[in-house]
């Protein structure tokens, strides 16, 4: 079926803004989301930085029985939810929902505690089964909304929320859906990501850095990534099924592709992978490399990974016309579940208002980086074609392309 999906709502909350507003802002800006957090080097962590990402209240919005089976990252998705929806002026309905989240991991340390200190489950309280389930996301998003459509989560590392977005334009030009609220969240707190922090990817800071420098992708200096979340949303609806109902189309999702390779090890992606997913986004779309304009790149700030999607960047594009790239991680951290959603939303954002985000941080080359064009300042210019990619442990790839509708 040749059915366009187009984008009608986008909606975020992160460690740059509460809001799109307040997003473009920082993008425009160059503002970086990082921060210190103590809490965690008394939990032992080798690195206190963090996307410093200030939780809602929901008090007032939503009532007692809805927030106590929501963790963290449920809050986040419902506020970015309820912004996509409220921009594509839907409300309820025959809508799926499909989100990437990949992890709970502080409710589940709650309830643990809970055990070890009552020894009686029911001191857990009705809310616990909800939070600690893996698709904790999508059913609180159905239920509060009243969303009647296919409803499932994606966990597929840092490459979930990408991936729900891909498999949620599969099923609209397949026919199954119309609509579909998609996105992906991701939980800041000090329990997500300790395993993280043992493998010894987390960034440092030496003497006399400030938090906001301590990402660096595609940087020489770089020493690590910087964990971050929150969560974005979109609203995919069919083509002629949002002009019909007169909704304002800010985007197009023109391609999608994905491939898995590990080169041998969980952690560790590989050129061959990448290059797989970013070449079959490409044909999907129906366009050639010379047709993108800008790359927003998963480029983390680990030299392996960098390194890799690089590669992989120069040998599909080549030296000669080549796009535009940054990695808005540079300001926001790695936002790992939901960085595939958000991305897609500073991507469509960049579209909208004609610019591109800068690669902040950015001053040494390493010999792989400095075959790109990378962005270091907000640059002014038309952007009608974005490829946003997603890599994840495990080999997932996934890559997005992303075009303006005249």
């Amino acid at each position: 079926m040749n059915r366009r999906v187009v984008v009608t709502g986008i909606g975020i909350w992160s460690c740059i803004g509460k809001n799109v507003s307040d997003v473009e802002q920082s993008l425009r800006l160059g503002r970086s989301g990082i921060g210190l957090s103590g809490e965690r080097t008394a939990y032992g962590y080798h690195s206190a930085l963090v996307g410093k990402v200030e939780r809602p209240v929901l008090k007032g919005l939503l009532d007692r029985r809805a927030r106590v089976a929501m963790p963290e990252q449920a809050e986040y998705a419902y506020m970015a939810s309820l912004e996509a929806l409220q921009m594509s002026r839907v409300s309820a309905g025959e809508v799926g929902c499909i989100f990437g989240s990949d992890s709970s991991a502080k409710p589940l340390i709650d309830a643990h505690e809970v055990m070890r200190e009552t020894h009686d489950s029911e001191m857990l309280g009705a809310g616990s089964v909800f939070q600690t389930m893996n698709s904790t996301v999508t059913m609180n998003l159905c239920s509060i909304f009243g969303l009647g459509g296919l409803s499932f989560s994606v966990s597929a590392a840092c490459a979930s929320s990408s991936h729900a977005i891909g498999v949620s334009t599969a099923l609209i030009r397949q026919g199954m859906q119309d609509m579909i609220l998609c996105g992906g969240a991701q939980e800041v707190n000090k329990y997500a990501m300790s395993s993280f922090d043992a493998l010894g990817v987390f960034a440092t800071l030496r003497e006399g850095e400030k938090p906001e420098t301590a990402s660096r992708p595609f940087d020489a200096d770089r020493t690590g990534l910087v964990p971050s979340g929150g969560a974005a949303a979109l609203v995919l609806e069919e083509y002629e099924h949002a002009r019909r109902r007169g909704a304002v189309i800010l985007a197009e999702i023109a391609g999608y592709g994905f491939s898995t390779g590990t080169g041998g090890r969980l952690s560790s992606p590989d050129i061959a992978g990448v290059s797989v997913a970013m070449s079959r986004a490409l044909a999907d779309a129906g366009m050639t490399p010379g047709q993108i304009d800008y790359i927003n790149a998963h480029a983390t700030a680990t030299p392996q990974g960098d390194a890799v999607e690089s590669q992989a960047i120069t040998d599909i594009y080549g030296r000669e016309g080549r796009p535009w790239v940054s990695s808005t991680k540079s300001m926001t951290g790695h936002e790992c579940w939901m960085a595939g959603a958000s991305e897609a939303v500073y991507s469509i954002l960049m579209m909208r208002k004609g610019f591109v985000a800068p690669n902040i941080n950015f001053a040494t080359p390493d010999e792989y980086s400095r075959l790109l064009r990378i962005v270091t300042k907000t640059t002014e210019t038309d952007v009608h074609s974005v490829m946003s990619n997603s890599f994840g442990f495990g080999g997932t790839n996934s890559s997005l392309i992303l075009r303006s509708v005249e």
